[in-house]
């Protein structure tokens, strides 16, 4: 007669534990997202209802993951206004998004010397602006 494996003995408690942890892996990630989503939530409703103050702001990759992944910006001069994907901004995703405002700038009224800055409105989940149609400069507009 031989003694039961070590398998047969603490299997079933080690596989049960593996599933717990998967399960609480699951539900960390899903309460991360939905804490992006409120926190990016949070900071657009106070750009688009007061106009400010940008900081504290969520980061790219924060916005990314809560599922919003447009940034609605306005030209200061001719009032243009433009939808951004943030997946396509060359930044590290752990940049703020205050700190985009000063690299972006319009393209409708840019002369040589200077291009006007534009302010951040809101972020959306959706595209809700067409974007940008680039017209090569060869082509008849």
């Amino acid at each position: 007669m031989s003694t039961k494996s070590r398998e047969v003995i603490w299997g079933s408690r080690i596989m049960g534990a593996n599933m717990r942890a998967e399960q609480a892996r699951r539900d960390a990630k899903l309460a991360i997202s939905i804490a992006d989503a409120a926190e990016a939530e949070a900071w657009s409703v106070r750009m688009e209802g007061y106009g400010g103050p940008a900081q504290p702001s969520p980061t790219i990759g924060q916005c990314i993951n809560g599922g919003y992944r447009f940034l609605e910006v306005e030209c200061s001069r001719c009032k243009t206004r433009a939808s951004l994907p943030l997946s396509d901004i060359r930044r590290p995703r752990d940049t703020e998004i205050w700190k985009l405002e000063a690299s972006l700038k319009c393209r409708n009224c840019r002369t040589r010397r200077y291009a006007p800055p534009t302010r951040m409105i809101k972020l959306t989940e959706h595209q809700q602006i067409t974007p940008y149609k680039w017209v090569h400069p060869t082509e008849e507009r």
